[in-house]
């Protein structure tokens, strides 16, 4: 298969293009000028150095699928809402117009757990279907270009899955989040100051939100103009006290964690954990 991927040198994206050359698919990639790989991928995709609101249509005819990675600020602190909704909804809605005018008709768009909102409390599994009540400038432009983009797949008659991913983490993830703070404490032999860490998540590894998204390659269940909704995760909860707790004997620290340091950030989500076992048809 030929798949159009936007984000290619971006978290997830970098991992999706090794899963996806291994089994055999041929990538042509967009990326931001001076942009990089977040980790070494032995078969190089075809790259396309323009920004995500450029023109794509000669290079969207040549392909059957469009992989939708590309995200704007994901981990705090992030952009302004004007910048989000440019980025996350305004370049990723014309980009979706561009394929389909060129006909390509199938799509995987990356979403995110945060899109949920507060309509996780209460819920000790979200489902897909769940109403979108989020805060914050990056999840709000999440959550507009989920309705965008699955009301345009209605409108065109496309085949669209819109995965939404939750709580990611790996190698090639940002210096700065958790996960590689955490390693980069427990090598040096340092001590780690976090959060008390009460807060429940669903942690699932990029290698394995890469997979989900080369198997997503298959749409023979998914039907022109009837989008469907997947959660990405483990459907398994952990507190972060719990996931530091592993992953510090799993690199073998000699410092300690010391919890109770960082005070939580504001308008913390205590408990948001996926629902894998169904799926939701828009």
């Amino acid at each position: 298969m030929k798949i159009f991927l936007t984000g290619g040198t971006g978290f997830i994206g970098s991992h999706f293009i090794n899963q996806a050359s291994v089994r055999g698919h041929t990538i042509i990639a967009q990326r931001r000028p001076g942009s990089c790989p977040r980790i070494m991928l032995p078969i190089q995709p075809i790259w396309l150095d323009r920004a995500l609101d450029a023109d794509f249509t000669a290079e969207l005819g040549a392909c059957d699928v469009l992989v939708h990675l590309a995200s704007h600020t994901p981990n705090p602190p992030y952009a302004t809402l004007d910048e989000c909704l440019y980025w996350n909804v305004y370049a990723a809605t014309k980009i979706i117009q561009q394929a389909d005018q060129a006909g390509l008709k199938k799509f995987i768009i990356a979403g995110s757990c945060f899109e949920y909102g507060r309509a996780a409390i209460g819920h000790d599994f979200v489902h897909p279907a769940s109403q979108l009540a989020p805060t914050l400038s990056y999840p709000i432009s999440k959550a507009a270009a989920s309705i965008s983009l699955l009301g345009l797949a209605r409108q065109q008659n496309l085949q669209m899955q819109l995965l939404r991913i939750f709580q990611v983490f790996g190698e090639g993830e940002a210096a700065s989040r958790f996960w590689p703070s955490l390693k980069a404490a427990a090598i040096a032999g340092k001590d780690f100051h976090m959060s008390q860490g009460l807060q429940i998540r669903d942690f699932i590894n990029v290698e394995d939100v890469a997979c989900k998204f080369v198997d997503a390659l298959d749409f023979d269940a998914v039907c022109l103009g009837r989008p469907v909704v997947r959660n990405v995760g483990t459907g398994v909860g952990m507190t972060l006290l719990e996931f530091a707790e592993y992953w510090w004997g799993k690199f073998g620290a000699t410092g300690k964690l010391v919890p109770g340091q960082i005070p939580e950030r504001e308008i913390e989500i205590r408990r948001l954990v996926a629902n894998i076992a169904e799926t939701y048809v828009n």
